[in-house]
């Protein structure tokens, strides 16, 4: 195993393991607090800092990773996240419900700076280990994000075994153990100094990107603010109130994120490959994100209509959106490693997933509003507004790149030698 592939197989398994942790604690909290009594808009409330956290996280992440380098940040990434578990085991029952309100939404924008540091730092070590081997870079962004996916969607269904099992507090102990062993191999094993280099000195040179990367960003916020629109308060709430038990939602929303995440490792495979990296790549997000748009406007249409078995009819149907879903989320993953440059691909990586976390944001706010307003009918319809958004803005894209690639740059600190 050479150097490159080793340090990706390192910084991909540690990811695994904070992707786990962070799907358990989203169940945890989700599960918990509606067992409390909590409304549904109060349940998005709990994860808004934890989104809007998100978006510094990323572009800060971005320029610290290029500045000191990949392994520190995965480390603070997953130091962080422990602390916040530790912060919110420390709930009390007695507490106000005010004052439980504050404190876990200050632990959960902890837990949001821990995950954007992580995956800033992780995606962009990506870049670097996967060379420039013909093909390679799409497979391993495919890989990365699928089988993460797959994690968090494992993690979903731990969560609610644990919270069944454990309770509360026990589960986040538990889970902020397993995360202080995969932060000791993270300082044991990454290199030091891997993606290291001259970082930007100003906030103008920080958000000048190209303007695929801006363009890819902009598609970004409405591809997931279209999915927790609906996946963050309206579809569990919604089979809950249909008979759902708890283990049978937490199994659902599980299996779709799983299923999701094998669908993106296949990308590759479902997607045609150019020499240039972006000429069939491009038009594929194009016709992927205009197909996406069509399910939540059927599904929609059919709620309102009150079709028999309609909480089935839902399931089925968001399986289509996952599968749709997954192969956007996929190609956008590798255009924005395809679009960035080498000595910044940290910075790029952390500008357009705070994009992303922009994204889940304005999702995860409007999934209650909407929930609260109309029902699953209007989160449906919010999706497909935004939808159709993303698509128009996946029109735009340039399929060829706006600065040509330099061979005679010098490799990275920590990069496999070519």
């Amino acid at each position: 195993m050479n150097a490159g592939t080793r340090n990706y197989a390192i910084v991909t398994a540690a990811y695994w393991g904070f992707t786990l942790s962070d799907g358990a604690l989203r169940m945890l909290v989700l599960l918990h607090f509606y067992r409390l009594g909590y409304s549904p808009f109060t349940l998005a409330f709990l994860f808004l800092l934890y989104e809007a956290m998100g978006i510094v996280a990323n572009l800060v992440g971005g320029w610290l990773a290029t500045r000191y380098g990949i392994a520190r940040m995965l480390a603070v990434g997953l130091a962080t996240q422990i602390t916040g578990f530790l912060l919110l085991s420390a709930l009390s029952p007695s507490w106000t419900a005010a004052l439980s309100v504050a404190w876990v939404v200050l632990a959960q924008g902890l837990c949001g700076v821990a995950k954007d540091l992580t995956k800033t730092a992780s995606k962009s070590a990506i870049k670097l280990t996967a060379g420039e081997a013909s093909g390679r870079l799409f497979k391993w962004v495919a890989f990365f994000t699928g089988s993460k996916n797959a994690m968090k969607g494992v993690g979903f269904f731990l969560g609610g075994l644990l919270l069944q099992a454990l309770g509360f507090q026990a589960s986040l102990w538990l889970m902020a153990g397993l995360l202080a062993l995969v932060l000791g191999g993270v300082l044991l094993f990454v290199p030091r100094l891997m993606g290291k280099s001259k970082a930007s000195k100003s906030a103008r040179e920080l958000f000048a990107k190209n303007r695929g990367i801006n363009l890819l960003a902009a598609a970004r916020v409405l591809l997931f603010g279209a999915r927790d629109v609906w996946f963050v308060v309206g579809v569990p709430v919604f089979l809950y109130a249909a008979g759902w038990s708890f283990t049978m939602v937490g199994g659902f929303l599980a299996l779709w994120t799983i299923g999701y995440g094998a669908v993106q490792a296949l990308a590759p495979a479902l997607v045609k490959r150019s020499d240039d990296g972006l000429s069939t790549e491009v038009p594929a997000a194009r016709l992927w994100s205009g197909l996406l748009a069509l399910v939540p406007m059927a599904l929609a249409a059919l709620v309102v209509a009150g079709v028999p078995q309609l909480e089935w009819v839902v399931v089925v149907g968001l399986a289509v959106f996952g599968f749709a879903f997954a192969i956007n989320s996929s190609v956008h993953s590798y255009l924005v490693l395809a679009y960035a440059g080498s000595e910044k691909a940290a910075e790029d990586v952390g500008f357009y997933y705070a994009a992303n976390a922009m994204g889940r944001f304005f999702g995860t706010l409007m999934s209650g509003l909407l929930y609260q307003w109309g029902g699953l009918a209007w989160s449906l319809a919010g999706s497909a507004v935004l939808l159709a958004g993303c698509w128009l803005v996946t029109l735009a894209l340039p399929v060829q790149r706006s600065t040509p690639a330099r061979p005679s740059t010098p490799p990275l600190q920590g990069s496999p030698q070519p």
